[in-house]
């Protein structure tokens, strides 16, 4: 066990206790308490019961005997409803903090493009998706069962030794005229036989929580290349890379195999305990009571009592023995949740030591501005260097060079998508900053709320988005907008731009950088489209970064990205005929779409 991995989780997981969640979180685990203190007094009925009815069984009292069956059909209901009400407030409780965590663990993700940095960066962590969905689960639901398990196991453990203690008493053995008196022996037998036990299970299944970790992360390895061969099964299929795909599948489960196959022979190991565990556990207390039940010292009543009262001791001593093929599992999953908060807590904190990676200040302005701005990889290594610069309202930029000369990392940072590098980066204050790709998302559904995304669904008048439909030369889509479907699969690269662009006329974002906006479309179509956002989003600023030729009137600034040998880019203004730094005057807002 790492307790490393334990203090972090409980770190990570008592916040449902606190807050907001604190009052339905102590609700539940308040009642689930008063529930399981009930079942323990019903078990301590139990135990008393056996004494009573084997009693009567063994005087042959038929009156008494009856009269125990009775008490025993109460017994029963009341053990009855007393599950019910420990398994509501369990899983009630399970559901809940799974909720809440899942809910934490999503907002950390998603939070500050975290999704989007953490698939930059090299040797990330793998399949976090698996990790909130499953892994949290697997985490939460067998920790509560614990706590219910340690919490039951110490009640019994105290009531029913104490059963052990005072009807088991003292045994006197007689050996060669040596007389040994053992105080207590019953406790003594229970204790050192649970303990013997619970020791022998960690060192059978010593590897075990390995193992469970290794197959849960090859599970999640297989899953996620099942999903990227659905995703591109169709640029597979045009490359005639089916084979390879197959081959790589099979690469991958059967490491999978091995891995489950290593777990099993784990299970095996501590199998062998626990079954002889199992077996044993009832004959050895009647083994221990026997002698002072011959020699009439003890009843059948009580000697029954006994047993019942060991056997409720072992489950409680062994606990651990019982659960830990759980406590492995769990444990596994504990360590990959742990893993993701720390993978995201990791992106935003720069590398110990090196203070040339400090990342740069994204804060609130009037204009869009950066001042000394070098951009950098995760471990430093500089990308871009994009110097001084500010863009007002209004302003329409070109920004144009060669092939991996930083732009994509450019368009990300300008919208505070890039965490990495140095000097800084001003936003203007209050203003939506979107950039517009030659992959738009547009997410499965209708395909109004599609267009609307990310605004919620009614932000705008269906008759709006039919107008920047048509506006885009998408009149065909206007009477499909209340059909669901997955767009990203049904529409062309062309239709899915120009619903990008659709979308700008729509929300008028303050910030909109066009990366390639319109690299699926034909030239004409190009300058149409590029013509339509600036005249409609006439206060915004538009930053324009592409390696398509484009008329010089369109903008006021032009700037350039070059990049020699192994050096980092580099941003430099353009300044000549048709492309000097001006800011165009107020235009007319463009309230309906041509």
């Amino acid at each position: 066990m790492d307790w490393r991995i334990a203090r972090r989780l409980h770190a990570i997981l008592r916040g449902f206790w606190r807050g907001p969640s604190a009052r339905l979180a102590w609700s539940f685990t308040l009642g689930l308490t008063g529930f399981l203190i009930l079942r323990l007094f019903v078990d301590v009925g139990f135990n008393h019961w056996n004494r009573w009815f084997f009693d009567a069984v063994g005087n042959r009292d038929g009156v008494e005997a009856g009269r125990a069956v009775c008490v025993f059909l109460a017994l029963v209901a009341s053990a009855a409803a007393v599950g019910v009400g420990i398994v509501w407030t369990r899983e009630t409780l399970q559901v809940r903090w799974r909720e809440w965590c899942t809910g934490q663990l999503l907002d950390r993700w998603i939070g500050h493009q975290r999704f989007l940095r953490m698939t930059r960066v090299e040797n990330g962590l793998a399949n976090p998706e698996y990790r909130i969905s499953d892994d949290v689960r697997l985490a939460i639901e067998p920790l509560t069962d614990f706590a219910i398990g340690i919490f039951t196991a110490i009640l019994a453990a105290s009531i029913f030794i104490g059963v052990l203690w005072q009807v088991g008493g003292s045994l006197t053995l007689s050996v060669a005229d040596v007389t040994l008196t053992i105080p207590a022996f019953m406790v003594i037998g229970a204790v050192v036989y649970g303990v013997s036990m619970s020791c022998l299970v960690p060192i059978a299944g010593r590897r075990l929580g390995a193992a469970t970790a290794a197959r849960n992360e090859s599970e999640a390895l297989f899953r996620a290349r099942t999903i990227q061969l659905r995703e591109s099964a169709e640029s597979i299929a045009l490359t005639r890379a089916e084979a390879h795909e197959r081959g790589r599948l099979a690469s991958i489960y059967s490491g999978l195999v091995g891995n489950w196959l290593a777990m099993v022979r784990q299970h095996c190991n501590v199998t062998w305990v626990m079954n002889a565990n199992s077996a044993m556990i009832p004959t050895v207390p009647i083994v221990m009571a026997l002698p002072k039940y011959m020699a009439g010292d003890l009843t059948l009543g009580e000697t029954m009592q006994l047993a019942s009262a060991f056997v409720q001791v072992q489950l409680a001593i062994n606990w651990l023995t019982d659960n830990y093929r759980q406590v492995a599992e769990w444990f596994a999953s504990a360590r990959r949740v742990v893993e993701l908060v720390e993978a995201l807590e990791d992106l935003d904190s720069p590398e110990p030591g090196e203070s040339h990676h400090a990342r740069f200040v994204v804060h609130g302005g009037e204009a869009l501005s950066m001042g000394a701005l070098v951009l950098a990889d995760r471990d430093g290594s500089d990308i871009l260097e994009a110097g001084h610069a500010t863009f007002r309202s209004g302003e329409r930029v070109m920004i144009s060079g060669e092939m991996g000369a930083g732009q994509s990392v450019l368009a990300r940072a300008l919208l505070g998508f890039w965490p990495w590098g140095s000097g800084y980066l001003s936003l203007p204050a209050g203003y939506e900053t979107v950039i517009a790709h030659a992959s738009p998302y547009l997410p499965e559904g209708p395909l109004d709320e599609a267009i609307q995304c990310p605004a919620p669904m009614g932000t705008f008048p269906s008759r709006e988005i039919a107008s920047a439909l048509s506006a885009c030369g998408l009149s065909h889509l206007v009477n499909r907008l209340e059909q669901k479907s997955r767009w990203m699969q049904t529409l062309s690269a062309s239709e899915k731009q120009r619903c990008a662009i659709a979308r700008l006329l729509l929300h008028k974002p303050g910030v909109i950088v066009l990366e390639d906006a319109l690299s699926a479309c034909d030239a004409a179509v190009q300058a149409e489209l590029t013509r339509l956002v600036f005249e409609h989003c006439d206060a915004s600023v538009i930053i324009d970064i592409s390696n398509r030729p484009a008329p010089a009137h369109l903008y006021d600034r032009r700037f350039i990205l070059t990049r020699s040998g192994d050096e980092p880019g580099k941003l430099k203004e353009v300044l000549g005929a048709g492309a000097t730094p001006r800011l165009r005057s107020k235009r007319e807002r463009v309230t309906s779409f041509p």
